[in-house]
């Protein structure tokens, strides 16, 4: 863990970016943003970095509400029939609760659509389930021209946008008097979904002393902790990481042979097949079903795949140390409590915040 986090130090301090309260924007034809400050929960300016903000992107309102505004737009999508929200939905934790998705003319994927928060904490800067997007600026270009989704032309999207009744000057107001274009889409997209932070469930009241846990919930909490239990806590963190994810890429057990190659589609390294991004724990009361194929539709049955359900691969994470008797072999109470403590990660008041719905 304690490598996991220098590694993540150095990443941040290498990449061009740095934190929301230190950018120096660069004025376009006399017009320089407002700057904001992200609402960044106490615990997590306890314990983590500052937030990634890219130098040539800061957070301002007009870019904020610009980016609300096309994520819920359909004029992204060939047939103005889906947007980012129908796939992302605010209630649902930014997921959708299908196993794939479905785009434009009921195209239909092969992943699982990933809840969004926290997403300015992604020290890596690889997103999507299998890294292959390098910035959230970046990994919003790729649905919009992507078959399976919303199947468009950036061309056609400009174009659509420069002619529009109200985008002209909404673009004008975040970014300046420049012409549309497909980089200053994907920025203000960027700017509203940095704003998406979850930090109030239960457990984070819990560690704020405002309140407490159950007998089950606490023994389930005991049970993530323990290398010979739960041993949850490599990969998804623990109480001194509110992300609930180490944001890394491991093959955890799903397949002893992979029609997906995850990481190592990506990467081109045999070694990396099967590999995919831990997601955080974090609302997921809200976004079963679960795993980067929705293969599973509830709680009890991630849990039952890591306790008695692993296959072994050449490239089995050496954290699923218990390999070779097919998990951690839980029990029965084990199994309940950790659910129970898996719930107490659920916030509500991310899901049902009015500031990230539909208007």
């Amino acid at each position: 863990m304690k490598n996991a986090w220098i590694y993540s130090i150095l990443i941040y301090f290498l990449i061009s970016c740095s934190s929301d309260k230190n950018i120096e924007p660069e004025a376009n034809d006399g017009y320089t943003p407002v700057q904001i400050e992200l609402e960044i929960p106490q615990l997590f300016k306890d314990k983590l970095l500052d937030p990634i903000i890219p130098n040539d992107n800061p957070q301002t309102q007009e870019g904020i509400d610009l980016g609300k505004k096309l994520f819920f737009d359909t004029v992204l999508s060939s047939d103005n029939s889906i947007s980012c929200a129908s796939c992302h939905d605010p209630q649902k934790s930014f997921t959708d609760n299908l196993q794939f998705s479905k785009g434009v003319n009921d195209a239909i994927g092969t992943r699982n659509s990933m809840p969004l928060f926290n997403l300015a904490w992604n020290f890596d800067d690889r997103f999507a389930w299998d890294g292959k997007e390098l910035s959230l600026e970046r990994q919003a270009f790729e649905p919009v021209i992507n078959h399976v989704e919303m199947n468009n032309d950036w061309k056609e999207i400009t174009n659509q946008l420069s002619n529009h009744s109200e985008y002209p000057e909404l673009f004008k107001k975040a970014f300046g008097d420049i012409p549309i274009d497909s980089n200053l889409v994907v920025k203000a997209l960027a700017q509203f979904e940095r704003t998406l932070i979850s930090g109030n469930s239960k457990f984070d009241k819990f560690l704020r002393g405002e309140t407490t846990l159950t007998p089950e919930e606490q023994n389930g909490f005991d049970t993530f902790m323990d290398e010979t239990r739960g041993d949850c806590f490599h990969c998804h963190g623990s109480q001194n990481n509110p992300l609930w994810t180490d944001n890394k890429f491991h093959n955890n057990g799903l397949d002893a042979a992979f029609t997906d190659l995850g990481f190592g589609g990506v990467t081109g390294d045999s070694k990396d097949n099967g590999k995919f991004r831990t997601p955080s724990l974090r609302n997921l009361e809200f976004t079963a079903p679960y795993m980067h194929d929705g293969r599973f539709t509830t709680l009890e049955e991630v849990i039952n795949h890591y306790s008695e359900g692993l296959k072994n691969s050449p490239t089995i994470d050496p954290l699923m140390k218990k390999i070779g008797q097919g998990g951690v072999q839980l029990s029965d109470k084990d199994k309940a409590d950790l659910k129970a403590f898996l719930l107490t990660l659920s916030d509500s008041s991310f899901t049902n915040n009015p500031t990230f719905q539909l208007p």
